[in-house]
């Protein structure tokens, strides 16, 4: 089950070619740093090294850090994920919650109103991109603060932003209506991840 808290600071892998001792280690530290749930995001890499990395990250994460997937419902199941984060051409969320049951997280990508309408079956939703990031090279055009306060009326669920955030505009993310922030490159594209989520999580105010 979501706890609303554990949104504050999603640190979201950056699908690097990074060994697993390096990926478990810069979420670690972005953990010490005050991020409260890590989203394993590798675009590249094939299910058995997913789910490699993925059983690192749950053996290694405090019990009060969810290990979110990213797309992959199957994976999660596989390698004992707290949930699931999916965006709009992944299995809608309606399906991920018969798959998943009542009691893992489901997350999704929320950047219009026909994206929206998927939020009704997810415990919260990832809206953006706020600002212009390269992160992700299908994020779409930034959306702006004000859209990301409208969408996150309109799903009616916990909402965190995501796209181009760093420690200079998380607070004005939060005061537009999200519950919190997530973060890939300011994080783990930082050389001290540690003092960069500390920074972000300070810009939160929570």
């Amino acid at each position: 089950m979501l706890d609303p808290d554990s949104l504050t600071l999603v640190a979201i892998t950056d699908g690097a070619q990074r060994s697993t001792d390096d990926i478990v280690q810069r979420a670690l530290a972005c953990v010490r740093g005050g991020a409260t749930m890590v989203q394993l995001r590798l675009k590249d890499a094939d299910a058995r090294t997913q789910v490699e990395v993925a059983r690192a990250l749950v053996a290694a994460l405090p019990a009060s850090v969810p290990l979110i997937m990213n797309d992959r419902a199957d994976l999660a199941i596989a390698c004992g994920a707290a949930g699931v984060h999916v965006g709009p051409e992944d299995l809608p969320a309606a399906a991920v919650r018969r798959l998943l049951g009542p009691d893992r997280i489901i997350g999704v990508s929320v950047g219009n109103d026909a994206e929206a309408l998927q939020a009704s079956s997810a415990d919260y939703v990832g809206i953006g991109p706020v600002y212009a990031t390269a992160s992700k090279g299908d994020a779409g055009e930034a959306i702006g603060v004000a859209e990301l306060a409208r969408l996150a009326i309109v799903c009616a669920r916990p909402a965190v932003g995501v796209g181009g955030i760093d420690a200079s505009n998380a607070a004005a993310v939060v005061a537009a209506g999200a519950r919190g922030v997530a973060v890939i490159r300011a994080l783990f594209s930082a050389s001290d991840p540690e003092a960069a989520a500390r920074s972000l999580r300070s810009a939160t105010g929570r």
